[in-house]
């Protein structure tokens, strides 16, 4: 097995969670899971990768035992979609959840010292990009298997019974890939092979190529440990500009309107338009497609025009994508026309989110002082998962009383995070030549 046959191990696990993303959420709503729990559901699993990350991250900075903590983050994540699959209690499913992705966080920092063993520092970046290529086209993988399982299996089993036997194979795959990774994980090195922190923020920071989850889980808690891994609070604070704390605040606005959009989801498609999960799976991962096929061109807009205005265009698509969601179910509801428009407006919403994200790193870049960069990146990932996870809960509750109302709330967020990066835009116009475009 050559050097990296260990990711195929880790390609594997990424399918189950690319499945699991939203397949425990579809389950949830089977089992009769409401609205409000549902955005609990969203916020408790965006919020439980970064304490993962940084628990197994400092673990791993200052033992040997990165083998160890990747089969035990691995048996963590099989252990949660067990417990999701053998209960019908929401609050169970919940800390289910929570555990699965607290787990697929942990593994994060981890997985990043690996695919770096034995590379010289400047190849980094580009190994960065082979690790995000297998899990995210893995995870990608996950959405097509959730597509064509539940489309086979719902009307002979029934949703809830397929949605559990998918469970348990989602569980399955993560066991076989703890198992894979035992044999063909690389030894862990010795203490002189460990890359210093600063090198690994600096080699993170530089490297532009996003996975294809990040259309529908756009946190990074990997990217969290290693970009604060050296922080020092008063400098960072001391260093920011205005134009970065408005950058920042608009960071927090959207970033909430995104997850009052994405928390509610899966039960407005599911409960309120009748979708099966098949077509669910399906919506998702058009949008995850639209964001994977736009990537490459956000990110050469953005090297030719202002970063920061590319990105009021993608705001301002999304605000308007959002509450027309639930307009195209208002009007059409589940007809074939409407299923056809919504696929559209999914796919919009992929390829705004592939402008928005590529282009964020490069402002945040751009904006903060050389000396801060990295952990300003790290700070934009944290309050990008903590807003997130805040805008999800927000989305239940809004969602309980009207789904036109919460998706209208999420766009109208969007929009005033959008009104202040054309803010930062109209007061930082020139772009810094040494700075360069970082993936989110």
């Amino acid at each position: 097995m050559d050097r990296d046959g260990w990711l195929y191990a880790w390609a594997l696990a990424s399918v189950a969670l690319g499945a699991g993303s939203l397949l425990v959420p579809l389950y949830f709503v089977a089992i009769g899971g409401e609205t409000f729990m549902l955005g609990v559901l969203a916020g408790v699993a965006a919020a439980a990768g970064a304490p993962g990350a940084l628990l197994f991250g400092r673990l791993a900075d200052k033992t040997e035992k990165r083998r160890a903590l990747v089969l035990i983050a691995l048996g963590l994540a099989t252990l949660a979609l067990l417990l999701v699959s053998l209960t019908e209690q929401p609050w169970l499913v919940i800390v289910g959840n929570g555990l699965l992705w607290f787990a697929a966080g942990a593994v994060a920092p981890v997985l990043t010292l690996l695919v770096t063993a034995g590379t010289v520092e400047r190849d980094w970046p580009a190994r960065f990009a082979v690790l995000n290529r297998y899990q995210g086209w893995g995870w990608a993988g996950g959405l097509v298997l959730g597509l064509v399982w539940t489309a086979l299996l719902s009307v002979p089993l029934g949703p809830l019974v397929a949605q559990q036997s998918l469970l348990w194979v989602c569980a399955a795959a993560v066991g076989l890939s703890a198992f894979l990774a035992a044999k063909w994980l690389p030894p862990d090195p010795d203490e002189l092979d460990r890359p210093r922190a600063s090198r690994m923020a600096r080699a993170i920071a530089r490297s532009r190529r996003l996975p294809v989850r990040s259309a529908t889980f756009p946190v990074g808690p990997g990217r969290l440990y290693w970009l604060t891994r050296s922080i020092h609070p008063r400098e960072v604070a001391a260093r920011f500009s205005p134009s970065l704390t408005i950058y920042f605040g608009a960071v927090v606005a959207f970033f909430v309107g995104f997850g009052v959009f994405w928390g509610p989801l899966p039960l407005y498609l599911s409960r309120t338009l009748g979708y099966e999960s098949g077509l669910v799976f399906a919506l998702y991962l058009v949008s995850s497609i639209g964001s994977a096929l736009w990537y490459d061109r956000a990110g050469s807009l953005a090297e030719r025009y202002s970063p920061s205005g590319l990105q009021v265009g993608g705001l301002l698509a999304r605000a308007a994508l959002h509450p027309a969601v639930a307009v195209v179910g208002l009007l059409l509801s589940a007809t074939l026309m409407g299923t056809i428009i919504n696929g559209v407006v999914f796919a919009l919403i992929g390829v705004a989110w592939a402008v928005i994200a590529v282009t964020a790193a490069s402002v945040v870049t751009q904006l903060a002082p050389s000396a801060i960069r990295g952990e300003a990146l790290g700070i934009y990932t944290a309050v990008s998962g903590l807003a997130s996870g805040v805008g999800s809960i927000l989305g239940g509750w809004l969602g309980g009383y009207d789904f036109l109302l919460a998706f209208g709330v999420a766009g109208a967020l969007v929009l005033v995070g959008a009104v202040l990066v054309a803010v930062v835009w109209r007061r930082s116009p020139t772009i810094s030549v040494d700075s360069e475009p970082l993936s989110a």
